[in-house]
């Protein structure tokens, strides 16, 4: 999956997620957001919702460049999703691109993710619509 192509100039407390472009993390998303703006470099500095320093004493927080980043997606409310419905699931403190291929139980679903040839039970809470930014 590639990083979103749409170039859009974020400001300070602007909430983003971050592709990052590395093995082991394609089709995943993380939430953050922006603490400062570009600097001489190009990138601007984002804090993480979820990820920790490596002490895991606070918010992770690093220069990343415009190319990686994406307005945090609308919410989008599901009552029920579809079989081949592509989605995002909230796994390893990211959302992470998959698709559903079956209904476990009323309230979850199992996701197929083609990087890794897993497929995973979530539940309805932990899955959200697949929104393209580009």
């Amino acid at each position: 999956m590639c990083p979103p192509a749409r170039r859009v100039d974020f400001s300070v407390g602007d909430k983003v997620e971050v592709s990052i472009n590395e093995e082991g993390f394609w089709g995943s998303y993380y939430e953050g957001t922006i603490v400062s703006p570009l600097d001489e470099n190009g990138c601007y500095m984002v804090r993480y919702k979820n990820l920790l320093e490596d002490d895991r004493s606070k918010p992770l927080t690093e220069p990343i460049l415009p190319k990686y980043l994406r307005p945090k997606p609308p919410h989008v409310r599901v009552e029920e999703y579809k079989v081949y419905s592509y989605v995002n699931a909230f796994a390893n403190d990211g959302w992470w691109f998959g698709r559903i291929t079956r209904q476990k139980s009323e309230s979850h679903y199992y996701v197929y993710f083609k990087i890794t040839n897993e497929e995973i039970p979530y539940h309805i809470s932990r899955i959200r619509v697949h929104q393209e930014w580009g």
